[in-house]
C-alpha cells in the first residue's frame, strides 16, 4: 500500500531511527508523499501518594534542551537523506498526542518504533507504541 501522508513518531530511541529510516525509504517509493514527524516529551513529575512535588527548574530545562536536540537530530536525519518533512516538538502524554496529531492533519499511517525510551513507566502504563496500535483509526507500522 502506498500512503501519501506519513506521520513518524520520533523519540530518538534505535527502533526510532529505524522507523524513520523505514519511512524515508517508503518515500523512494511515493516521492510526492508528505512525511511529519514528531517527537512528544513530557516534564518528569514526581509523586509522593495522591500529590506531586515540583521539579527543579534546572530539570525541566534539561528536559526540554534534550526534547529539543531530538528534534534537531530527526530534521538532520531528513536533511540527510535529501527528503523534505515537517518535524515538531509537541509536549504531553505521548500516545494521545500522536494519535490527536494523525487525525487532525489527516495521517493516513502512523510509523512508530517498536521501543522508546519510556524506562520504568513504560513498564508500569503501557507502551506508547502499544497504544498507539490499540486506538488508531489508521494503519500503525511498528518497526524493531
Amino acid at each position: 500500500m502506498l500512503y501519501s501522508n506519513i506521520l513518524v513518531a520520533y523519540d530518538g530511541s534505535k527502533a526510532s531511527n529505524k522507523a524513520l529510516d523505514h519511512a524515508i525509504s517508503m518515500l523512494q517509493v511515493t516521492p510526492n508523499a508528505v512525511i511529519s514527524v514528531i517527537h512528544v516529551f513530557g516534564f518528569p513529575r514526581a509523586y509522593f501518594g495522591e500529590a506531586y512535588a515540583p521539579i527543579p527548574t534546572s530539570v525541566t530545562k534539561e528536559y526540554y534542551d534534550l526534547a529539543e536536540q531530538t528534534v534537531d537530530a530527526a530534521k538532520q536525519r531528513l536533511e540527510d537523506a535529501g527528503v523534505t518533512g515537517t518535524v515538531e516538538l509537541l509536549q504531553g502524554a505521548p500516545a494521545e498526542i500522536i494519535l490527536d496529531y494523525s487525525k487532525k492533519n489527516n495521517s493516513e499511517v502512523i510509523i512508530i518504533g517498536s521501543r522508546g525510551l519510556g524506562g520504568i513507566r513504560e513498564f508500569v502504563l503501557g507502551s506508547v507504541s502499544h497504544n498507539v496500535v490499540q486506538h488508531a483509526r489508521i494503519p500503525v507500522l511498528v518497526v524493531k
